[in-house]
């Protein structure tokens, strides 16, 4: 059983990502789901002593919340992969301190191929067509070499095909070049730039670095894409409008947007539209469950964040339970004009280990 392609009903590369209502997805969305827990079902053997440990997945699920899901977390456990080691083409790891468990994710040249391409159709209706001069807050070193890769450079090496003449504006010590700053802005006076980094790094290394420094930047006419690192900043008490706000005001800056992701479905990002909301790609969603009961919940009710895609092909990664906490925003209802499913990420749950994780780690060990 080969894995099953990318429907072409909703072939992200050809339709508009951000144009199908929500009703009209869900059920389409059940349906590829169901075929991706067959086809997991049936080549990853941890994944389907989960399904039988929790009886689940042996007929279609209903509804999208009826289809069966597992703990991000869990990839820090063991490795699922749903193809033969000799088809893994690249291995992603999340971030992580010290000592700390990192998530690993298989990708074979398909699944990998079709990632890059989703990520593409995504991020363009934000930033149009064209590749535009691109500054890379982030230093050079960070993007690595080799099949290996972190989420870090996972995301830097996605988002430069966005980009021409990029400027990796930090140094090994994460210091700004300001003068090959200067220089990149007077090549492209007046052109619309592209900027990309990580939240956290933003504000402190540009953003923070600008201050101290006494600069005031014109970046405009400029885009900022940024995502993660929310956690360090939540910790600081500057909020996601607060971060708009600054960098808006410091750098002259077009447009901001937020995108949350996770490198357990790298390429199915949710984008922040001019409205402030997060809005899921035709092949994605988001449901958000109680923490304790693990019940769906309605419009507004925070509760943990469960992401869903039908991209992950290579490893069991369609439909996962995050330990981020949100609320579904609305439904067809979004100020942008997008229809679908928006949500809002109001920060991580803590010091948690999601329910589930631990009672599969015997059902791994036998078949490890």
């Amino acid at each position: 059983m080969t894995a099953p392609a990318i429907p072409q009903e909703i072939d992200p590369f050809t339709v508009d990502p951000f144009g199908q209502p929500a009703a009209e997805k869900d059920e389409m969305l059940c349906r590829h789901l169901n075929r991706l827990t067959q086809h997991h079902r049936h080549h990853c053997a941890g994944y389907r002593a989960i399904l039988d440990a929790i009886g689940g997945g042996s007929s279609p699920a209903p509804t999208l919340d009826a289809v069966p899901y597992l703990p991000a977390t869990l990839f820090k456990v063991a490795p699922l992969q749903s193809v033969p080691d000799a088809d893994v083409a690249q291995v992603l790891t999340s971030s992580g301190t010290s000592g700390q468990a990192v998530s690993r994710i298989a990708l074979d040249r398909p699944t990998a191929a079709d990632l890059s391409r989703a990520l593409v159709a995504v991020v363009k209706p934000f930033i149009g067509p064209k590749r535009l001069p691109m500054i890379i807050v982030d230093a050079r070193d960070a993007v690595g070499t080799g099949g290996a890769a972190s989420a870090r450079a996972a995301a830097i090496r996605g988002f430069s095909a966005f980009g021409r003449d990029h400027l990796y504006l930090l140094g090994p010590d994460l210091a700004p070049d300001w003068d090959a700053l200067d220089a990149f802005l007077e090549r492209h006076r007046g052109a619309t730039k592209l900027v990309f980094g990580f939240t956290f790094v933003v504000w402190q290394h540009l953003y923070q670095a600008a201050l101290a420094a006494g600069r005031r930047i014109d970046l405009g006419p400029g885009t900022l894409i940024h995502g993660g690192g929310w956690k360090r900043l939540a910790d600081l008490a500057v909020s996601n409008a607060e971060f708009r706000s600054r960098l808006t005001e410091t750098f002259d800056l077009t447009a901001i947007h937020n995108y949350y992701g996770m490198v357990e479905q790298v390429g199915a990002i949710f984008m922040e539209c001019e409205a402030g909301r997060l809005h899921a790609p035709v092949f994605s969603d988001i449901l958000v469950r109680d923490p304790v009961t693990l019940r769906p919940l309605g419009p507004g009710e925070q509760g943990l964040i469960q992401v869903m895609s039908l991209l992950p092909r290579s490893y069991p990664g369609h439909c996962l339970l995050t330990e981020d906490l949100g609320a579904v925003a609305g439904t067809d209802d979004c100020p942008c004009g997008r229809p679908g499913r928006t949500f809002r990420v109001d920060g991580r749950l803590p010091a948690a280990e999601l329910r589930g994780c631990s009672d599969t780690r015997p059902l791994l060990a036998r078949v490890q």
